[in-house]
Formats: structure tokens, C-alpha cells, sequence
């Protein structure tokens, strides 16, 4: 489902949510110290980002929210965080941002969260690793360049809410199995033990998309989950069941400035994962956990503004299409391969990327067509409108590192005036094979991403935005944690394939 990025006007108008109230962030300290007036407030939660892409944190208590803990910080083991420090540096500090503070819908003690950054206490200067660092880097990057003040992101998030899930390895076995209310598979099976008998209405494989209850039975579950959203400040356009069979959803957000949208992004899986556990289901975003259905992306639509005035606009262009917002996809393109070690950054990312499933894996661009990697949406012919949807990404990727990454292989593109190559206003997938073989694609899979981003990373270190530190150590965890761990371990369709050998 696209975004409606811009249809509605200025980007700078006041966002208003549904009800009666309006959602009005903090921007200092003394904001804070009304927030919890206001609502009672009896524990502070910090929360901040390993560099892997999940959320850390630990609490507070009101005596301890003082002008220091803004100023100076607290401080937590960094040794203990992935990717973060070696124990013999583990020391480090949170600092809380004012402006990110949202009274957590999700705790029934009332409660204050805060997303943090991460400062070195030696240097008393932020953390090279502190993926939130990187993303502001790349915003002050765009800024130096001149080239625009604002680049705005609208990621699409897609998930699964399972019934439960059950999965497990050790050196004699390996398995995991799904379950889901919902799935193709279960049209036969006695439910007696959940609840009744079989009620029928299944999602048949790759037709989720768009059916009303009781087909769809996440209805109620989507809605909470949005209104828990928008209690905590995200502004949300829309929700709906997705392709897949078994309880596929997306909830679109409302676009944002950069590092606002990867913060957005963290709330966003935190809210949906523990709603569906308060309905005794699980939420995951990993990308392909069905075989043979569609998998969870995370297409992701962005432009680039000076104040007002969106770049990406041309009337005269192909698309309504400016020569920058081309430039732009060009540097998308060309620096693909190396983009997806951060924006598909998981083994399981590799088993989305393949042909026949709506995956963008064909590094071209067009209008409209979902089977190019950088596609124009054409809902709307407002100037505001008018963005690149980059259909590489996946909702595994840590936000402020993909984003970050995306936005300085645009910049580059812009600056070397990157020809992105011909539209392809077909479907790729039914090209002749002569055609075909000179359209590139992305890497089959993280080991060749990873490579890729050894060899092509100069684009990223540009303004220092990602540091060696950042890019090395990003490559080594992956590498060990990731990579060979899976290289280890037999998979069970290899023994359909090879015991009888």
C-alpha cells in the first residue's frame, strides 16, 4: 500500500489526530517536567537502539529526572549491548532527547519513555556506534551540502501477527513451526481445541490482501494498535490486511523528517508487538517467515524539500519527475548492492528477495510498476506528491542506519549526476531472457551485500556520517553473529534433498 506522502499539502501542516486531542511533542526539559504532572507519571522509561536495530532500556524513578540526567546523562554497561563496547571500555551514557517523550501506551503503570542517544563518557562526545547519531549525521550532511534543507521518509512496515509461534536447534534437531487462525493451511483442521469448530474463512495463499471480516480477523487487533500509535505521537493514514495468507498487515504512517521517522519506526514495532501480546498473539517483522506466500517489506518513500518547496517536482519531467529527484534514484541504484547489508540486512531478507513474489529485485526504475526497485508512485499529480518509493528495504533493518545509508547514496547521486538508466514501465519478471539479463539485481544474499559494501562505502563516509568504526564492525558482527552461525547448521530441506545419498 503507498503512502500518501504530500497529497494532503505542506508537510509543515499541523497535524491534527482524530478525537479531540492534538498531539503537541515536548521540546525542552521543563515540557517533561509537565508531562508528568499532567498525567501522573510514576516511572521514567529510557529507551535507545544496539546496533543490530532493537530497542534497550531500563527505568527511573521521578527523583532522578533532574536537569543532569538531560545535561550530563546517566550511565549504563555498553558492554553488554550488541555491537556496542568490549568490557574493558564498557562505561558509556544515555541522554535523554526531551523532544522524543510519549506517555507509553503500553504499560499500565504510568509511565514516561524517552528515546535516548548515546554519548561516550571519555570523549564527552556522542557515540560513533549510536545508530540514532549516524541518522542525525545524515540530516546535518544533507543541510551542509546545500543541496536542501529537509529530506522527508515514509516507510510502508509490513508484519505478521502468528496465534504463536514455536521454533527451536540444537545438535540433533532443528525446527519451527507457525500458527495462525488465518493460514491456507488449517481450511482442514478440527479446531475443537481453539475455541469451536472450524469456522472456514481462511486466507487463501497470496489473496490476504484487502478482504473485510471475517475473512480478516486482525480487524480490531489493527485498529488498537493504531490508536495506541497515535496516543504516543505517531501520526497514522491508514491500516489493512496485506497479500499473504496467515495474518499479514501493514500500518502506514504519516511521513517525517529522517531521524523522527526511524524514532517513529521503533514506537511502531514496540506498540504492535505488545498488543499482540496482550491478545495472546505474536508480531514479527522478519521478512520471510512463510514459505511460498509474500514476504514483509519495507518499502520506503522519500524526497527532498528546501523549506516548502519539494525538489523532487518537475510538471515537464518524465513522471512529474525533477532531474534531482532522477539524479537521486540513480545513486539508489548504483549503490544498491552495498545499501542492502543495512537495508536487508538478515539472512532471512535474501528469501524475500526473489522473483515472483512482488519483490523488487530488479535495479531499475518506473512508474507505478512494482516489479522495479525505485518506482514513482502516480496516485496524485501535487508537487507535494511527488517522491521515490525505494522498494529494496525490509522492516528487519535498523531505521536509522537504512534511512541514513539511503539519503547519502541519493546526496551521491545528486552530486554526480547518477543517470538511473531508462524507465522500465513493464513487468520485469515477463521481459524476454535478452532483455532481462542487462536489467542488475540486487545481491542473492547478505554474504554478497556485505561484500559489496566492503568495496563501495565511500558514499557513506562522506561528512563522517558512517565511520570506519560504524561500517567494520557493522560487517564482523554480521559476518560471525549471522552468517556463519546459519553456514553451521543443517537446514531440514536438505535432508528431503541428500539423505538417501
Amino acid at each position: 500500500m503507498a503512502s500518501t506522502q504530500g497529497t494532503t499539502g505542506s508537510p509543515f501542516a499541523a497535524s491534527v489526530e482524530p478525537g479531540s486531542f492534538r498531539v503537541t511533542r515536548p521540546q525542552n526539559a521543563s515540557d517533561v517536567t509537565d508531562l508528568l504532572r499532567q498525567h501522573d507519571i510514576q516511572i521514567v522509561d529510557l529507551k535507545f537502539t544496539d546496533l543490530p536495530g532493537l530497542w534497550q532500556h531500563f527505568s527511573i524513578t521521578l527523583p532522578e529526572v533532574h536537569d543532569d540526567l538531560f545535561n550530563a546523562g546517566i550511565g549504563f554497561d555498553g558492554s553488554s549491548i550488541r555491537g556496542f563496547q568490549e568490557i574493558h571500555e564498557s562505561d558509556m551514557l544515555l541522554r535523554p532527547d526531551p523532544t522524543t517523550a510519549f506517555v507509553d501506551p503500553a504499560c499500565d503503570t504510568p509511565t514516561l519513555s524517552m528515546i535516548c542517544d548515546v554519548v561516550d563518557p571519555v570523549l564527552r562526545q556522542p557515540y560513533s556506534r549510536d545508530p540514532r547519531y549516524v541518522a542525525k549525521k545524515a540530516e546535518n550532511y544533507l543541510r551542509q551540502t546545500g543541496i536542501a534543507t529537509t529530506c522527508y521518509f515514509g516507510p510502508e512496515l509490513e508484519f505478521f501477527i502468528f496465534d504463536s509461534i514455536r521454533y527451536g536447534q540444537d545438535q540433533h534437531c532443528g525446527y519451527y513451526y507457525v500458527e495462525s487462525g488465518e493460514g491456507d493451511w488449517t481450511s482442514g483442521r478440527d479446531e475443537g481445541a481453539y475455541g469451536g469448530g472450524n469456522l472456514g474463512y481462511k486466507q487463501r495463499y497470496k489473496e490476504g490482501y484487502f478482504p473485510v471480516p471475517p475473512h480478516d480477523t486482525l480487524q480490531e487487533i489493527r485498529s488498537e494498535i493504531v490508536l495506541r500509535l497515535q496516543q504516543a505521537g505517531v501520526q497514522i493514514e491508514v491500516h489493512h490486511h496485506e497479500v499473504a495468507t496467515a495474518g499479514q498487515n501493514e500500518i502506514d504512517m504519516r511521513f517525517a523528517t529522517l531521524t523522527r521517522m526511524a524514532d517513529n519506526v521503533m514506537i511502531y514495532k514496540y506498540i504492535c508487538k505488545n498488543v499482540a501480546r496482550r491478545h495472546g498473539k505474536v508480531a514479527t517483522f522478519m521478512p520471510k517467515p512463510l514459505f511460498a506466500d509474500n514476504a514483509s517489506g519495507m518499502h520506503c518513500h522519500q524526497s527532498l524539500w528546501n523549506d516548502d518547496q519539494n525538489l523532487f517536482y518537475d510538471a515537464g519531467g518524465w513522471a512529474l519527475t525533477s532531474d534531482m529527484c532522477r539524479w537521486y534514484i540513480g545513486g539508489l541504484l548504483q549503490h544498491a548492492p552495498a545499501l542492502m547489508a543495512f537495508c536487508a540486512p538478515t539472512t532471512n531478507s535474501y528469501k524475500r528477495l526473489v522473483p515472483g513474489y512482488e519483490a523488487p529485485v530488479n535495479l531499475a526504475m518506473s512508474q507505478r510498476n512494482r516489479s522495479a526497485a525505485a518506482r514513482i508512485p502516480m496516485y496524485s499529480d501535487s508537487p507535494n506528491a511527488r517522491r521515490v518509493e525505494f522498494r529494496c528495504p525490509d522492516p528487519s533493518a535498523n531505521a536509522y542506519l537504512a534511512f541514513a545509508a539511503m539519503l547519502m547514496a541519493g546526496l551521491d547521486g545528486i552530486e554526480n549526476k547518477t543517470d538511473p538508466g531508462a524507465p522500465l514501465d513493464r513487468n520485469i519478471y515477463d521481459l524476454p531472457p535478452e532483455e532481462a539479463r542487462n536489467v542488475r539485481q540486487v545481491p542473492g544474499s547478505l554474504d554478497e551485500a556485505l561484500a559489496a559494501l566492503e568495496t563501495d562505502n565511500t558514499f557513506l563516509r562522506k561528512g563522517d556520517v558512517f565511520t570506519d568504526d560504524v561500517i567494520e564492525t557493522w560487517i564482523d558482527y554480521k559476518r560471525t553473529r549471522e552468517i556463519d552461525t546459519i553456514k553451521l547448521r543443517p537446514h531440514p530441506w536438505e535432508f528431503y534433498l541428500y539423505f538417501d545419498t
